[in-house]
Order: C-alpha cells, then sequence, then structure tokens
C-alpha cells in the first residue's frame, strides 16, 4: 500500500496542485472533479502532462454530478447521487460523461457517491436505481473502465446486494471509513467482511458516529477518530488490498495542510508496521 493525495479538478492552478502534491512526497492521487465543463481534451492533455511531469499517477477519476447536494440525513436523500428520480437522467449523464473524461487521461477506475440506495429491495424506487447503476456500467466495461462506489450513504450489505443484481463484473468499492462511522453505517473493520474483496480504493479519513438524527458526524484528523487505523489497514492487507490511501481531509486553510502532513507521516508509520 502507499499513501496518496485527493487533488481537485479546477479550471486554474494545477500546476500548482500537482506541484505541491510532489512537494509534500505524494506520487498517488485521486482526481476529483464536480464541474463537467472542465471535461474537455485541451484539459485532460495538460492534467496527463502535469501527471508525468511530477511523477504523480492519478489512481481514480472521482466523478461528481450537477445538481443540488446536501450531506445530511434531511435533505441528501432527496437531492444526493442517482437515487433521487428527479435528478437520476441528468447524473447518469454525467456519470458517462466523467467516464469518457477519465478515458482521455487513461484512468480505468471512476469514483461517485450514488445516494441513499434503498435499504428494502421492495422499494418502488430500488429497481429504477438498479438499472440506472447496470446501465452506467454496462457503458463503462465496454472500455474496460470500473464503477466505484464511494461507502457511507448505504450498508456493506446494500452494496453488496446491488453489485450482486447488477452483476457486470465491474462494480467495486472505495471505502471510505470515516463515512461509514459519520453516516452511522457500519464499523469499517467489519464492514471487509462484507465487502472486502471488492475494495478497489481506500480514503484515508476519520470521523466520529452521529448524535442526532439530522446531521452526519463530526469529521477528525486520521487517528483522532473511531477508525481504528492500525487494525483497519491490517484488515485491508488481510483482503489483498495494495492500494492508495488517500487522504481526504475535509476542511481548509492552514490546518488542512498541517492535518495532512501528520496522516501521512502517521500512516507510513503504521504500513512500516504490517
Amino acid at each position: 500500500m502507499n499513501v496518496g493525495i485527493v487533488i481537485r479538478h479546477r479550471a486554474e492552478g494545477m500546476r500548482e496542485r500537482f506541484a505541491s502534491a510532489a512537494a509534500q512526497g505524494f506520487f498517488h492521487c485521486q482526481l476529483v472533479s464536480w464541474n463537467p465543463e472542465l471535461w474537455t481534451v485541451e484539459n485532460a492533455e495538460e492534467i496527463k502532462a502535469l501527471s508525468a511531469e511530477y511523477s504523480v499517477e492519478i489512481t481514480a477519476f472521482w466523478c461528481g454530478w450537477a445538481g443540488p447536494r446536501f450531506w445530511n440525513f434531511t435533505e441528501g436523500p432527496e437531492t444526493l447521487g442517482i437515487v433521487p428520480v428527479t435528478f437520476r437522467a441528468m447524473r447518469v449523464q454525467n456519470l458517462l460523461d466523467g467516464a469518457a473524461y477519465a478515458r482521455l487521461l487513461n484512468i480505468q477506475n471512476v469514483i461517485t457517491h450514488m445516494g441513499y440506495i434503498p435499504e428494502n429491495m421492495t422499494d418502488p424506487n430500488y429497481p429504477g436505481v438498479v438499472a440506472a447503476v447496470k446501465a452506467v456500467a454496462m457503458d463503462l466495461k465496454q472500455y474496460g473502465q470500473n464503477l466505484l462506489f464511494e461507502t457511507g450513504q448505504e450498508t456493506p450489505v446494500v452494496l453488496l446486494r446491488l453489485f450482486e443484481e447488477v452483476n457486470t463484473g465491474n462494480l467495486f468499492v472505495n471505502l471510505d471509513p470515516a463515512n461509514l462511522i459519520q453516516y452511522g453505517k457500519a464499523n469499517p473493520i467489519d464492514t471487509l467482511d462484507v465487502i472486502g474483496d471488492y475494495v478497489r480504493g481506500v480514503h484515508a479519513k476519520d470521523g466520529f458516529y452521529p448524535t442526532n438524527g439530522r446531521e452526519l458526524g463530526r469529521e477528525v484528523k486520521v487517528g483522532e477518530g473511531k477508525v481504528n487505523f492500525p487494525e483497519f489497514l491490517k484488515a485491508l492487507k488481510a483482503h489483498g488490498y495494495d492500494g492508495s490511501l488517500t487522504i481526504e481531509r475535509e476542511i481548509s486553510g492552514e490546518q488542512q495542510l498541517i492535518d495532512i502532513r501528520e496522516t501521512q507521516a502517521y500512516l507510513q508509520n503504521l504500513l512500516k508496521q504490517i
């Protein structure tokens, strides 16, 4: 395993972002984009050149989508991912367009949040979600790409069931251990008993369980929350995972930079011990 970082795709400043990653000793990243207007041939050529120049490998493209998004338990189910019928067609197209952009970058793994996938298989919305996922997965499959679900808004068994029903062979998991805790869905280590063999990406993030029924639990620096990273990394290794631990610290400013540097050192030390 290696330690990577999130690089956010913006209209400007991409050279500085790749240069900063390399200067900090990061040589793997996930490229995160929420703006389909940036998914052009010209931008892809620039990103590829920067990736090569600074020796920062892009391990996955994190594909956002248009429309409203609320990361909570109230508006979240009606606004996130492809689950809400109102936004589904638009966001399926966003994912297809994002995957096409990823191909320009020679990236195989495309990650997204699918939304609050129904827990109940008899939910009238469930068949439509399955059909939408299958449409995206089939399109990616013809190009040798994988569709990765970032964990958080659904339980691990819901993901497993959906993967089995879609059954295209190219659905996998970007496991965010903090999300599982912040959404109150699962313990990350136990999660690996259910979907460990599907893990193709990991976010290094930490947090606490929710303390009320409306808001997610609080995110904190890796090592200060409920994720038991020493045991989590051992469990990942036991399941054969040998990819990146991509640091994601969802704050801004100087403290974000400090936390990222300290997390990098913390994870590198843990990797020497397993």
